[in-house]
């Protein structure tokens, strides 16, 4: 089951950003994608959510991931929905 809100903070040029990117994509998941370099309340939720400027962040319901790598990401993937992925 695919939870109910997954937002993703990015900066574009952002390498780790990318790679988080492509790992939900290869995965299936929707998430919202919000360019923080581009959207103003989109930064101040990502620093209010991760206590700093760096990115990615990942919210999934709730829970807050803050600047990560793919390994990192799968970890908090599997302790937050239990490792069930959309097919």
């Amino acid at each position: 089951m695919q939870p109910q809100r997954v937002r993703l903070f990015v900066k574009p040029w952002c390498p780790w950003c990318q790679r988080a990117e492509t790992w939900l994509q290869a995965r299936g998941i929707t998430y919202d994608r919000l360019d923080v370099t581009r959207d103003r309340q989109a930064w101040d939720e990502m620093v209010r959510l991760s206590g700093q400027t760096l990115a990615p962040v990942i919210e999934v319901d709730g829970a807050v991931l803050a600047d990560f790598g793919p390994e990192e990401l799968a970890a908090f993937w599997q302790e937050q929905v239990g490792g069930r992925q959309t097919s």
